[in-house]
């Protein structure tokens, strides 16, 4: 009994030593992190991703988002941020808010044959193992003045009284609490109708700057703003209002659904704030769009933040690189995303975005910061171009092994758990080998503070044991978002070699089980899952075995 705990104990030893060495050698070999979020912006407004022009056909709009969504896992997304209100408009179904003119030609108009637009794009997003997250623009009422073609529906039509006219669009006015109200239900809406995994804000709050022209709201101000020290105080608050009371709606919902912004990339600069960033920007979010992203991480506001860096490494004005450490320090223990300029690669204005390594230089400054948990980038259409090869780059190196999303929930909050599949059998078979298991069936039965499964990974380590499943290297598959796909076939199995194979869970939170069998493996050295396969008839076995020789 004494040997056995010894035994045990050394193999525990092992286990956390593998583990922690991993760290520096995964540093040294430039080995990508298991957990990394590789986004994409999916941007509807005026076609610019999606759909490539607009269609009532539901059958064109279905196979037009079925290529793209392949193309970007292809491309080693894990992560698509699709704009779903591009304009006061919807790209789903919705009670009180017309289709997009972007999605059918004319606003309001459905698809044909009618057809709820956004679940299929989830359900499609979901099926190739991707988090689908829902872009919403909460104030932009229209992209021109053309106002003859909005639907009756239309903000324009029922509520003339919230907009404001500027910079030849109308945009809803923050400074009404009706209409903050609006976008509210706009989010719930989402949120109750749709299984997301986040609701994501852009920079698009007041609107940018346009010179000679007022954002008329002094009314609204007079009525709502006396008690503040200025109209941008004021301002401010009015956006605070609004991301508090998105914030508590979501989490009240579904508290695993993710809330983040992707703000225009300077907070302040330091000349008018000492906690500002050492930059000279012309613009910046808390001065200009009276976006406090700071303040929102701040009061906890916000899962995560996704600055806008569109500026290169060394920039005079607004260096990427001081940016990036700007941001790291102002987190508050929230999840930094980095938001990356893909639509300037190969662009003459600055000699650095002709060089195809300032991409790779961002991402490999993101991944040296432990507190940036991953990329997005601007846009799908730009980065299905491949410029100057960053495609081919990431595929064959940067994103050549698969990486799950990162955990946005702050460790000192509770969340549900998540545990191991039961593997239920493995079969060689001539084009490879076939894992099949089941859901622990304590988690499919609701309450306990457990969550079902939302998708598996599937492991394999060479010989018998299971060995780091921190390392991307060892994962060779990650089933669909939907927790339905208990089977993956393993097609790069290699004859006359040992395998072992391993299952783990994991939930809406990303959190990830115990794999499979893990503990077998701490009690009883040597009992693991292991398939050697020869393409050759096997004799038959009175009893299976845990070693399976074929």
């Amino acid at each position: 009994m004494r040997m056995k705990i010894l035994r045990n104990i050394a193999l525990l030893l092992l286990l956390l030593f593998s583990t922690s060495t991993f760290v520096s050698a995964q540093y040294r070999d430039n080995i990508p992190p298991k957990r990394e979020l590789r986004g994409v912006w999916v941007a509807t407004v005026s076609n610019i991703d999606y759909p490539k022009r607009p269609t009532p056909v539901a059958i064109a709009q279905k196979e037009q988002w079925r290529k793209l969504v392949e193309k970007l896992k292809k491309a080693g997304v894990n992560a698509l941020y699709v704009q779903v209100r591009p304009s006061a408009d919807a790209l789903y179904a919705s009670s009180f808010i017309p289709f997009s003119k972007y999605l059918t030609g004319r606003q309001g108009r459905s698809p044909e044959p009618f057809y709820d637009p956004m679940q299929h794009m989830i359900d499609v997003t979901h099926e190739h193992g991707m988090e689908f997250h829902a872009w919403i623009n909460p104030y932009r009422a229209t992209t021109n003045l053309d106002t003859l073609n909005l639907s009756l529906w239309h903000v324009f039509n029922n509520h003339r009284d919230w907009l404001v006219k500027y910079d030849n669009k109308f945009y809803i006015n923050p400074g009404e609490p009706e209409a903050r109200r609006h976008v509210v239900q706009v989010v719930e809406e989402i949120v109750n109708n749709y299984d997301i995994d986040g609701i994501h804000l852009d920079d698009y709050f007041y609107p940018y700057k346009k010179k000679g022209q007022v954002f008329a709201d002094s009314t609204q101000f007079q009525k709502y703003g006396s008690i503040y020290g200025s109209l941008g105080d004021w301002r401010r608050n009015n956006n605070d209002q609004l991301i508090e009371a998105l914030s508590i709606a979501i989490k009240k919902k579904k508290p695993y659904v993710k809330f983040g912004i992707s703000p225009f990339g300077v907070w302040r600069n330091q000349s008018l704030d000492p906690i500002g960033s050492k930059t000279q920007a012309g613009i910046t979010s808390y001065d200009d769009l009276y976006a406090d992203v700071r303040g929102w991480l701040d009061k906890g506001y916000i899962d995560y933040v996704a600055p806008q860096l569109y500026w290169y490494i060394g920039h005079p004005q607004a260096d990427h690189e001081e940016l990036l450490y700007w941001w790291r320090g102002n987190l508050f223990d929230k999840t930094l995303l980095v938001g990356h300029a893909a639509y300037k690669i190969g662009e003459r204005k600055a000699e650095a975005w002709q060089d195809p390594a300032e991409m790779i230089r961002q991402i490999k400054l993101n991944r040296k910061l432990t507190d940036a948990r991953g990329s997005i980038f601007f846009s799908a259409k730009s980065i299905l171009k491949n410029p100057l090869g960053l495609v081919d780059s990431l595929r064959t190196n940067y994103y050549r092994y698969p990486a799950i999303p990162p955990i946005m929930i702050p460790d000192d909050v509770k969340t549900p758990k998540v545990k191991s599949p039961k593997m239920k059998k493995i079969k060689a078979k001539p084009n490879g080998v076939v894992i099949s298991w089941k859901p622990n069936k304590l988690v499919a039965t609701a309450g306990f503070g457990m969550l079902p499964p939302d998708y598996y990974i599937i492991y394999r380590f060479e010989d018998t044991g299971v060995g780091n499943i921190s390392d991307p290297r060892n994962i060779i598959g990650i089933s669909s978002m939907t927790g339905k796909q208990h089977t993956f076939l393993d097609k790069t199995a290699v004859e006359n070699q040992i395998y072992t194979y391993t299952v783990t869970a994991v939930n809406r939170y990303q959190k990830e089980s115990v794999p499979s069998d893990w503990k077998v493996i701490k009690k009883e050295l040597g009992k693991v899952k292991k398939v050697k396969f020869k393409r050759k008839k096997r004799k038959k076995k009175p009893k299976p075995k845990k070693e399976v020789i074929f």
